[in-house]
C-alpha cells in the first residue's frame, strides 16, 4: 500500500465526494486533540481549502480534559504556522470521570462528553460543521465491536446532522488507514502531543485493534473491502439505520 500525503489526500477527496462532506461554504472546525490523526486532518483540510470550489473557513477546536498536564502550546503553534484560528476550552471531564464517578470503563462516556464540549465550542464560535479525525481503522473496529457485542452491522456515519444543535459532523478520513496517517505524521515531524489520559484507550476497542491487525496480515486490502461493503450496503448510512422507521 502506498504511503505519503498524495495517497491520504486522494482517499480524503473520495470520502468528501462520495458522502457530500463539503458541499457548500459552511465554516468547518476541526476537533484537534493533538494526536497524529487530528493534526494530519487539519493539515489535509488546509491544503484542500486552497483548491476547493467551496470557500469554507477553517479553524481548530480543542477540549482540555482537566488533567494537570494539559498543554496547548504545541497545537497553538501548529495552527499559527498553518494560519488557522485555534480555539480551546478547559473542562473538568477528566476529574468527573476518574475521580467523582470512578468509571470502570470510562472511554465511551469520555468520548461522548468531549464531543459535546467540542460541538458547543464550535457553535459558540460560529461554526456549524465539525470535522473529526476518525479513520478507516476506527470505522472497521467500530463495525467489529457492534457485530460481536451488539449483534448489529453498524459503524459511525461519514456525515451526521445533529438536529438539536443544528450542527453537521463530518469524518473525511473514513477511507484513510491509520498506518498512512502515522507514516505521514512521522515523516513530517508533526508536533504530536502525547496523551495524558490515565486510561489511554485500553479496553475492548484495543482488543479489536489487535484482531484487525491479525486479519490485515491475512488480507492486506481487507479494510478497503470492508468500507466498500459499508458503502454498498448502506450508502452514507453506515450506522445501519437506512430504511428503518
Amino acid at each position: 500500500m502506498r504511503h505519503g500525503f498524495d495517497e491520504i489526500n486522494k482517499r480524503m477527496k473520495r470520502a468528501i465526494v462520495n458522502h457530500g462532506l463539503i458541499s457548500d461554504d459552511s465554516p468547518i472546525m476541526v476537533g484537534l486533540s493533538g494526536g497524529k490523526d487530528s493534526m494530519t486532518l487539519l493539515y489535509a483540510l488546509k491544503q484542500f481549502q486552497r483548491i476547493s470550489k467551496h470557500k469554507y473557513t477553517l479553524a481548530a477546536g480543542h477540549v482540555c480534559l482537566g488533567f494537570p498536564e494539559d498543554e496547548v502550546s504545541q497545537m497553538e503553534e501548529f495552527c499559527r504556522v498553518l494560519d488557522v484560528p485555534f480555539f480551546w476550552e478547559k473542562t473538568e471531564i477528566g476529574p468527573i470521570i476518574f475521580e467523582h464517578r470512578q468509571e470502570a470503563n470510562p472511554c465511551s462516556l469520555c468520548a461522548k462528553m468531549r464531543r459535546g464540549a467540542l460541538n458547543s465550542l464550535a457553535k459558540e464560535k460560529g461554526f456549524n460543521k465539525v470535522a473529526l479525525a476518525h479513520h478507516q481503522d476506527d470505522a472497521v473496529e467500530t463495525l467489529l465491536l457492534n457485530l460481536f457485542y451488539e449483534g448489529r452491522a453498524a459503524s459511525f456515519k461519514p456525515l451526521t446532522y445533529l438536529d438539536r444543535m443544528e450542527l453537521t459532523v463530518i469524518r473525511p478520513f473514513v477511507y484513510v488507514p491509520e498506518d498512512q496517517i502515522a507514516y505521514f505524521a512521522r515523516s513530517q515531524a508533526l508536533p504530536v502531543c502525547k496523551s495524558n489520559c490515565p486510561q489511554n484507550c485500553l479496553g475492548k476497542r484495543q482488543e479489536m485493534k489487535k484482531i484487525l491487525g491479525e486479519l490485515e496480515a491475512i488480507s492486506p486490502r481487507g479494510k478497503d473491502r470492508v468500507t466498500s461493503a459499508l458503502d454498498r450496503l448502506f450508502a452514507s448510512d453506515w450506522d445501519g439505520k437506512v430504511g428503518r422507521k
